[in-house]
């Protein structure tokens, strides 16, 4: 082989050697520092329990590499997240979100939980047939009702039972929103339940006229069913069938007449004739 051919190869295979070796140090280089550069967000020093308030000395700061969570908190705006409440129970080294705090202003503990355009309203409940010790917050119920209508006291059906609301989320058992020491429910009499202002007015006026129970149901079971209620007398008839409805309908009726009359006309003379009706008496 030629010399020249060869100092020629040899030299441009060095030359692309060094190339090659530049172009993966400048890559490594970016790759390095992209992978490298962390930003310091907002966390939770310790372990937090829904409707606390946020201090300064529960707030820590941790380091995120690549991209950070959504609605993460900046280390610089750590002050603007002090003395808001907590809506959702935080763990220690865990970045704190917007999603889970309170607005400004609103403090903490129940009122902080309750999503604008709510209202929170207290059940009393027996917890002897009651589900009061078995709810924990975030848990969803139906609420049923027991009692007689008005103007049906003497009706042979009896006492008519209904379900009143549908999937109702439960925000605390009695005076705590939170579950006891080993993550179970309290025995309690006053359970706080998320409805709508509409619900709550229902809700409230039932409280006050008729029995009411708490039904549990499976969180996943969003499906609201069309119960038509039930009676004391369909109890003891062999099949449960929908309650008959109010009789105070009946009452309306007009009561058919026991007599009737007929005017009779003879020439100049004219008289009146009773006829008793079907079933009356003239």
């Amino acid at each position: 082989m030629n010399r020249r051919l060869l100092t020629i190869l040899l030299a441009a295979f060095v030359i692309a050697a060094a190339c090659t070796f530049l172009v993966f140090r400048l890559v490594s280089n970016r790759v390095g520092a992209r992978q490298t550069s962390t930003t310091n967000v907002v966390a939770a020093k310790q372990d937090l329990k829904l409707g606390s308030i946020l201090t300064a000395d529960n707030l820590t700061t941790m380091g995120i590499t690549g991209a950070i969570p959504q609605g993460a908190i900046l280390d610089k705006d750590k002050s603007r997240v002090i003395g808001r409440g907590v809506i959702s129970d935080l763990y220690a080294g865990e970045p704190i979100l917007e999603s889970r705090l309170a607005a400004p202003g609103s403090g903490g503990g129940l009122a902080a939980t309750i999503p604008p355009g709510m209202r929170a309203c207290a059940v009393k409940v027996d917890d002897v047939v009651n589900v009061s010790g078995f709810v924990t917050p975030g848990m969803r119920v139906d609420v049923l009702i027991s009692g007689t209508p008005p103007g049906e006291e003497n009706s042979k059906e009896g006492t008519v039972s209904r379900t009143l609301l549908q999937n109702i989320q439960v925000l605390s058992a009695g005076t705590d929103i939170q579950k006891d020491a080993e993550g179970k429910p309290k025995q309690v009499q006053v359970v706080n339940l998320l409805v709508t202002p509409e619900q709550a007015e229902t809700l409230s006026l039932a409280s006050n006229q008729v029995k009411i129970q708490l039904v549990l149901r499976n969180p996943l079971d969003t499906k609201t069913d069309a119960v038509p209620g039930t009676t004391t007398g369909n109890l003891f008839a062999g099949q449960v069938i929908a309650p008959v409805k109010s009789s105070r309908a009946a009452t309306t009726k007009r009561a058919a007449p026991r007599s009737f009359s007929i005017q009779v006309i003879n020439g100049s003379k004219e008289s009146e004739e009773k006829f008793a009706a079907p079933g009356g008496r003239q």
